[in-house]
């Protein structure tokens, strides 16, 4: 391998790293907030979960990803690596922040950055959607919107659900309500791992098609394991700023709300998974966790202000790593 294909694969691995910071650790701010698990337990349970994830659901994820860019082979290396260049910069800026913000929006913004910054509109795919599957930019940036709004519903009929039966319920609940976090943060991790992880292999598969070692879209496997090893890696060595923010900034969740958060979050990350729909597992847990605290019939406690800066990275994500990808493509 020629060394900017090595400097871009690396790039894709450093994006996944950076993606445990954010996306990887709100699989596991629940179950660690509610004191369900230890930090080393909960970051075990997600290495097992987050490398299952992506190897047993699938590459649609990744298909979707790795088509966003429509650039002539011997530049892919360089829109490629300049996009997540851009995404892994943004990334470190708003986790030093302790801001959850969204992996995608950043790989997608940096993506389509670059793409422009080469060739203008023709180099990027917009899509839309096939088959009642996402493709394209316009695809992805509508599983991305809505995807949200999705997770912080579920999440509060999920908990309007459970308050219903256990609204008598004694201290003899607690044990089985954590174990049900345990397998509710299993889940979340699984899911995570079949959609986050892909991005990064997505990427991957791409460049080394481009490259001609590959001739399809189907990254090896080591380049799946090594994306989720990655993710968890990040989520070990700096999510804890916010798995912070998501376990009590947004609501203070006591342990049925975590399994509350982590049921809903897990069945709309893994059904988009399926889809091959990219989405963001910070935004769905965090509007989650908002779901909650309404479903608690606690507007007062919701921390609006975290919400808020949240909504503005929402915003500013795409529209930030674009600038970024588009200047570091230019120099």
């Amino acid at each position: 391998m020629d060394a900017g294909l090595v400097l871009a694969i690396g790039l894709a691995f450093g994006f996944a790293f950076t993606n445990g910071f954010h996306d990887a650790s709100n699989a596991i701010a629940t179950l660690v907030a509610t004191r369900a698990a230890r930090p080393s337990q909960a970051i075990v349970l997600a290495t097992v979960f987050n490398l299952l994830g992506p190897v047993l659901v699938g590459a649609a994820v990744a298909n979707t990803i790795a088509t966003i860019v429509d650039v002539p082979p011997d530049e892919t290396v360089a829109v490629v690596g300049s996009g997540l260049a851009a995404a892994t910069t943004w990334n470190l800026l708003t986790w030093w922040r302790g801001l959850p913000s969204s992996s995608g929006h950043a790989l997608v913004g940096g993506l389509v950055g670059a793409a422009l910054a080469y060739g203008g509109t023709s180099a990027v795919n917009w899509g839309g959607f096939s088959d009642g599957r996402p493709v394209g930019v316009v695809g992805t940036l509508v599983a991305l919107a809505v995807s949200p709004i999705i997770g912080g519903i579920a999440a509060f009929v999920v908990l309007r659900m459970l308050l219903w039966p256990m609204r008598r319920a004694t201290a003899r609940w607690r044990a089985p309500v954590n174990a049900g976090q345990w397998g509710g943060a299993a889940a979340l991790s699984f899911s995570h791992g079949a959609n986050d992880a892909q991005k990064a292999v997505g990427v991957i598969a791409a460049l080394l098609l481009a490259s001609g070692y590959e001739d399809s879209l189907t990254a090896p496997l080591w380049a799946t394991v090594g994306s989720a090893v990655a993710l968890t890696l990040g989520t070990a060595f700096g999510g804890w700023r916010i798995v912070k923010t998501i376990g009590s900034r947004i609501y203070r969740i006591r342990p049925l709300d975590g399994l509350s958060s982590q049921t809903a979050s897990a069945g709309v990350i893994l059904g988009a998974s399926f889809l091959g729909a990219p989405v963001s597992t910070t935004h769905v847990v965090a509007s989650s966790v908002v779901g909650i605290g309404l479903g608690r019939r606690r507007y007062h406690h919701v921390g609006w202000g975290i919400v808020r800066e949240i909504g503005i990275a929402w915003l500013t994500t795409i529209p930030a790593s674009a600038t970024l990808a588009a200047v570091i493509y230019t120099v």
